[in-house]
């Protein structure tokens, strides 16, 4: 198991943070996501490392965007 964390920029309500977790949640090895909206912290956590740019494309396909925290 393997846990990266990222800042999400641009999120303002619940249906931000359901938006982003559906996409991130979606890219393959992926196994839970977490989003703290006042944050903006997102926890992904997958069976290997995942490449940063799947995440973050996953992140701007809901419409924000995420840097490696």
């Amino acid at each position: 198991m393997s846990t990266a964390e990222y800042t999400v920029t641009g999120m303002t309500c619940g249906h931000c943070v359901a938006s982003v977790r559906e996409e991130v949640g979606a890219v393959p090895g992926v196994t839970a996501v977490a989003v703290d909206l006042p944050s903006g912290r997102l926890t992904v956590t997958s069976d290997a490392p995942l490449p940063v740019a799947a995440i973050t494309a996953a992140v701007e396909e809901a419409g924000y965007s995420a840097q490696p925290s």
